[in-house]
């Protein structure tokens, strides 16, 4: 096994280490050919999101509560099997973790502000709308 690249941003300064991560290998329903029949090219990577240390426990708030339908035992899995190789396909695993994991534990969006509309803006708007109306009518060859 070479070294894998880097650790794993979440986001800013927290990343996810490398000692929490739960990797399981089993043979691929994926691309391989006759290759896939001998070798376990598919990744399963587990991490146990409630018992962690690693993450503020804001985020770890916000992440078990948004990927509560994920959960197993409070614990998230990620499974790839699109490569051929081993290595790529725990690649592919670690990002997917690392991607939802930085969806979940980000900060809500900034509540949506009502603004009153101005007159001016608002009465253009009637205006052509009356106009386009009008337009409209005119198309109906009838003379009223």
């Amino acid at each position: 096994m070479g070294v894998m690249s880097g650790p794993y941003v979440i986001r800013g300064a927290v990343s996810l280490p490398e000692a929490e991560l739960m990797w399981r290998f089993s043979r691929s329903s994926g691309p391989g050919g006759q290759h896939v029949n001998t070798s376990d090219s598919q990744v399963e990577l587990r991490f146990d999101l409630a018992a962690t240390e690693s993450l503020p426990e804001v985020w770890k708030e916000r992440a078990l509560e948004r990927l509560a339908n994920r959960l197993v035992n409070g614990v998230v899995s990620v499974r790839s099997s699109e490569h051929r190789s081993q290595w790529r396909n725990r690649e592919t695993a670690a990002v997917r973790l690392t991607a939802l994991l930085a969806e979940a534990t980000a900060p809500p969006p900034k509540p949506r502000r009502k603004r009153k509309i101005p007159r001016g803006i608002n009465e253009r708007r009637l205006r052509e709308k009356k106009q386009r109306g009008d337009t409209k009518r005119g198309r109906s060859g009838r003379d009223w």
